[in-house]
Formats: C-alpha cells, structure tokens, sequence
C-alpha cells in the first residue's frame, strides 16, 4: 500500500506543477477579467492541492515529482505555437480545456494503477480530477 501511495501522490505532485506551470504561461494572454478570475480560482485549487500532496509525502520521508524536462519543454512550445497563431481568449480556453482533459486521463489512469493506495492519497488524487473537470466547465462559455 505505501508504494502505490507514494506514486499515486509523486504523479499527482507532478501533475499540479505542470498545471501551475501551465496557468502561469498561460495567463499573460488573457484580456478578459472574469477567464482571469477562474484562471487564478484554478490555480489556488492546484496550489492546494499541490500543498497537502508535499506535506503528505514528506510525513512518509518522500519528496513531490518534477514535471519531466522534455514534457514540460514540449507543453511550453505547443502552448506559445497555439498563442502566436491566435491569441485570444478563446484559445485560451482551449489550450486549458485541453490540459484538463489530459490532467483527468493522467491522474484517472494513476488512480486504477495505484487502487492500492491509502485513502488520502486516493482522496486527494480524486480531488484533483475534481478541480480538473470543473475548470474544464467553467471554460466552456468561452470556448
């Protein structure tokens, strides 16, 4: 159980730095106040999240998991290809639907790959997909 619980909680660690990191890239594109508004929303969620993953894997001596190099060089690429072809608040909406999706499919994937891990750890990693699926329906109406 405590395997599956450190990796269920190193790829949940992972996966909201690279949101952060994402939002972070993202945000200087967008003009409209209120996507603002959720987008910063999603952040904290992430950051909180982020938060009690370290402090869960810490109390076990283990540390959170950096996005890989390669991954993170290629989101940043594609995001700044996709801004420069059209840089609008619907594309912004777009590219972050897009991580939802693909943070939902990752963390949903490591949620059946680790079934055995402890309750919190399962907890906090459904609580990610969670924050995934409704930032993804606050975008919507702007898509």
């Amino acid at each position: 159980m405590e395997d599956h619980t450190i990796a269920l909680l190193q790829e949940c660690s992972q996966g909201c730095k690279m949101g952060i990191k994402s939002i972070n890239q993202i945000s200087e594109y967008v003009s409209d106040q209120k996507l603002k508004r959720i987008i910063e929303k999603y952040r904290g969620e992430h950051q909180k999240i982020e938060t009690e993953v370290d402090r869960l894997l810490s109390m076990i001596g283990k540390e959170g998991k950096q996005p890989e190099m390669m991954a993170s060089a290629m989101s940043w690429i594609s995001t700044e290809m996709k801004m420069m072809l059209k840089d609008d608040d619907r594309q912004v909406a777009k590219i972050m639907t897009e991580g939802c999706d693909m943070g939902v499919r990752s963390i949903c994937g490591f949620i059946n790959q680790y079934a055995g891990a402890s309750k919190s750890g399962l907890g906090l990693a459904k609580d990610l997909v969670k924050i995934e699926e409704n930032f993804r329906e606050e975008l919507k109406p702007y898509l």
